[in-house]
């Protein structure tokens, strides 16, 4: 197909994503879907490879997920028009889905007698039952007490709602008519796509419609393999730790990105194996969108022509060995792998830092947690299940320009509820939302502020769970000279004598009062802080955002009462001043800790889990752990074995 016409049909193709992505935004129930926009829908060839994703609303981390998972067990043979399948499950789907609570919906769609494409949609269920409200904690050790799970199955047959399905999903949801009305939002989504593209086929035929999937898809094929080219050859490794749900469990994420002219491969062997905790995700067999989602950002900062489709992944390759708790295996959990995905983020950035000569961004803040409260519903009887917002955090600095406030690239596609919704549907008070002094990680540039939020409950009781907290422990990471980031934290009760630090939360039983104060992390500094503009430094101390004790120490910029830069006095603060050139600044916290298990022993282990049977990897890894880390000396290769060999047998024993 010649360019001209790729290009029509490509726009012809996001037309009809973005009215159906529209159209579910506007008619979903809950406030998930219909205010923080944690949804979306796509169309997809016969085959499962995406050839349109919307970019105007919802969730920007399936960019060419491949939908052939969707029909687990039915089969393309199996399929009619009028056919809805439904599912929920992350491991009969290969990965289609990442947890059970996206609940996802694949609809054949027919022109006359010829499949010509699939239609797939997502939401963020707010509860599918478990054991807790909202179905997630971070604390769940396996699938089962995170809710209801089906596989592929057939939600309407020809044009036929089979209620036996429906009431399956509604009578295990703590708020069943919320629930059902998102799955009707999702499938006028899936109704408008149908007929969009069979309006599309009657215009121009199905030979060309379907030339318009291929040539869109090889178009972002090019595009990426343009990207890649520009980055050079060679292997670049980088590793981070996910801080786990016990005092001193800190999960590996190993990666190493092989560039080798127009191809990459994301080698994450030495990643830890699927945790006891909610923090897995499964990935499958491909190239997953949502492991490389840094990667995909990467190519459409430089390429944002290119379409959003599965042609982005045609020149990428991962290895996440199966086990590992980037591609877990049943029954694990992963309520909360949100946790992991923004590590894995900042990992892949670790890597393209050290391979671009200027580098490219600071670590982000690391954590997108979201926050669930069940109380009495103020509106009527009984309980409401209800999301409150989303807390990510100050974006890590980039190469040219500071970071964004209170919220990252990663997680930039979610949106704020605001207050006024979260107070008239909730029990919960807003007493404070507002970006944190002295919070933003110095550097040339520096991150972005992080964000205070202190919520009263004025109900009874309430039930607070909050999953993806993290950052806790180990500061974001600075580049090029940048420091290191913002610590997250939460306190309730703040400044009363019944003040308490809580660290995560899992499960928080909050009293009629109660306030929780939860401050979220702020990513790195890019670049010497000394060499940052001082005219940027006193806008700030103006803004309240920097304290001139902090712009004097951090950056070596003197103000005056009036928010005035002293020019005298700041060149008597630089003078001298040797430029930072660390490439990474990963925090006091973690060069401790890589002085004990350096990267590749580290990486060793996780690998040496792996060959071991499933029941013994996590009591193993946190025993091994647990005695060397205590030991504080370099763990060496045969001591590390040795003190597995030992472990494993005392297991066994016991």
């Amino acid at each position: 197909m010649d360019p001209i016409q790729t290009v029509i049909m490509n726009n012809r193709f996001n037309a009809i994503v973005e009215e159906a992505s529209v159209t579910l935004y506007r008619t979903a129930h809950t406030t998930f879907v219909k205010l923080v926009q944690d949804f979306q829908c796509a169309l997809a060839t016969p085959q499962g490879e995406v050839f349109a994703y919307p970019s105007h609303s919802g969730v920007n981390a399936f960019i060419g997920l491949s939908v052939a998972g969707g029909l687990a067990g039915i089969g393309l043979e199996n399929l009619e028009p009028g056919d809805c399948i439904i599912t929920n499950d992350p491991f009969s789907t290969d990965g289609m889905v990442t947890h059970i609570m996206d609940v996802s919906m694949v609809r054949p769609i027919f022109f006359g007698n010829e499949l010509i494409a699939l239609a797939w949609s997502f939401v963020h269920a707010s509860d599918i039952g478990g054991a807790v409200p909202g179905s997630i904690s971070p604390a769940f050790t396996e699938v089962f007490q995170e809710g209801l799970r089906v596989r592929p199955t057939k939600l309407y047959k020809r044009g036929q709602l089979d209620t036996a399905i429906r009431n399956i999903f509604i009578d295990n949801s703590r708020i069943a008519d919320e629930l059902w009305g998102d799955f009707q939002a999702m499938i006028s989504a899936l109704t408008s796509m149908d007929n969009r593209l069979n309006q599309l086929c009657r215009r121009y035929g199905i030979q060309q419609v379907r030339a318009g999937m291929d040539a869109s898809l090889a178009l972002s094929e090019v595009k990426t393999r343009e990207v890649i080219r520009r980055i050079p050859n060679g292997d670049y490794p980088f590793a981070d730790y996910i801080e786990g749900m016990t005092e001193g469990d800190f999960i590996h994420i190993n990666a190493v990105m092989r560039v080798s002219d127009e191809h990459i491969v994301f080698d994450f062997s030495g990643t830890d194996p699927q945790v006891a905790a909610a923090f897995n995700y499964v990935t499958g067999a491909r190239a997953h969108p949502y492991t490389l989602q840094a990667f995909i950002y990467y190519i459409l900062t430089l390429e944002p022509e290119a379409p959003r489709n599965s042609g982005l992944l045609r020149a990428l390759e991962v290895i996440a060995p199966r086990g590992t708790i980037i591609n877990a295996e049943f029954p694990a959990a992963g309520g909360s792998r949100v946790t992991t995905s923004t590590r894995v983020y900042d990992v892949i950035l670790g890597c393209l830092n050290a391979a671009l000569p200027d580098g490219l961004t600071a670590a982000g803040p690391g954590m997108s947690g979201v926050i669930v409260v069940s109380a009495k519903d103020p509106r009527g009887d009984g309980n409401r299940v209800s999301v409150i917002n989303p807390l990510c955090g100050g974006g890590g600095g980039r190469f040219g320009i500071d970071g964004t406030d209170g919220v990252d690239s990663r997680s930039g596609y979610l949106r704020t509820v605001p207050a006024e919704i979260i107070e008239a549907e909730t029990v919960i008070r807003v007493k404070r939302y507002a970006l944190v002094t002295d919070s933003q990680a110095p550097g040339r540039w520096q991150s972005g502020a992080a964000i205070a939020l202190e919520l009263e409950n004025t109900g009874p009781e309430a039930v607070m769970t909050v999953r993806g907290m993290n950052r806790f422990y180990f500061r974001p990471w600075g580049a090029r000279g940048g420091q290191c980031g913002h610590l997250g934290s939460v306190v309730l009760n703040p400044g009363t004598d019944d003040e308490r630090n809580l660290g995560k939360i899992d499960v928080l039983k909050m009293k009629r009062h109660d306030v929780v104060r939860l401050t979220s992390p702020a990513g790195g500094g890019f670049g010497d802080p000394f060499l940052r503009d001082p005219a940027l430094i006193a806008r700030d101390v103006r803004r309240g955002l920097v304290t001139p004790f902090n712009a004097r120490s951090s950056y070596g910029v003197a103000v005056d009462d009036e928010g005035r830069v002293d020019d005298a006095a700041t060149h008597r603060l630089r003078a001298g001043h040797i430029p930072d050139q660390s490439r990474v600044t990963l925090g006091s916290a973690r060069d401790q800790l890589d002085v004990v298990w350096p990267r590749e022993i580290r990486g060793a282990l996780a690998a040496g889990l792996l060959q071991q049977e499933r029941n013994v990897r996590q009591p193993l890894r946190l025993a091994v752990i647990k005695r060397l880390t205590a030991e504080n000396r370099p763990v060496t290769l045969p001591l590390m074995n040795r003190v597995i060999d030992e472990e494993l047998q005392y297991l066994k024993m016991h």
